[in-house]
């Protein structure tokens, strides 16, 4: 059957999307590049798990636990768990320990587990706690409020809260754009000309990197052929 996959926006500034899946008779997905942090939640045979997701800088095959639930919450660009340094977790994971049916573990506190519909208030909670920050400078400039300070220093408040500079993270959102566009039957033709790629090979040598798949197959959108999250900005 596959990977069934649900997600939704949020309303919180500190998160991108929530979202939650069931594994069926897969045992790999194409991971693709993300430049955010996604906390996820897992069951498999009664045991419950947990993760800090880094970014990745490109597309992987991922290993899918076999007959799973999942839940998780994408942080929004810039939003970190400062005593886990992003910069160490790109194209990586860290496992959370000590968690029960309830409650889990976050730098020495108990929580409660949350769960897709209250996402938010889990959130919430830590950033009152200060165990989830949002880097002011990447927040304005991600709202089209750029700091009065020097585009180095911005570059710097990037590549501390994300691992990633600004230009590859602009190419991994316009490579996933491209892949939402093919999926949604546009044409390679229009989607080198609308997001500006100089001709074909460079849209296939994007999505190559980034996606994992080529023009063909994400127009194909096989279900057979699990893929993590994408959507629209």
């Amino acid at each position: 059957m596959g990977l069934e996959l649900e997600s939704r926006p949020s309303d919180s500034p500190y998160i991108e999307r929530v979202w939650r899946s069931r594994s069926v008779d897969v045992g790999q997905m194409t991971s693709v590049a993300v430049p955010l942090c996604d906390l996820v939640f897992w069951e498999q045979h009664g045991r419950i798990r947990a993760s800090v997701q880094g970014p990745e800088s490109k597309a992987t095959m991922a290993p899918i636990p076999a007959d799973a639930t999942f839940f998780g919450i994408v942080l929004s660009l810039g939003t970190v768990i400062p005593h886990m340094a992003t910069e160490r977790l790109v194209d990586g994971a860290l496992e959370i320990p000590d968690l029960t049916r309830l409650s889990v573990w976050i730098k020495g506190s108990a929580w409660r587990l949350p769960t897709y519909d209250n996402a938010e208030g889990f959130v919430d909670r830590l950033v009152r706690e200060g165990v989830i920050v949002r880097d002011p400078v990447v927040a304005a400039v991600m709202d089209a409020r750029p700091p009065a300070i020097s585009q180095r220093s911005v570059q710097r408040h990037f590549v501390a809260s994300t691992g990633l500079t600004q230009g590859a993270i602009r190419q991994i959102y316009r490579a996933r754009h491209a892949a939402v566009l093919l999926r949604e039957g546009m044409a390679a033709v229009e989607v080198v000309h609308q997001l500006g790629y100089f001709d074909q090979p460079h849209l296939s040598r994007s999505l190559n990197r980034y996606i994992g798949l080529t023009a063909t197959r994400l127009a194909a959108a096989d279900e057979a052929e699990p893929v993590s999250l994408l959507y629209k900005t």
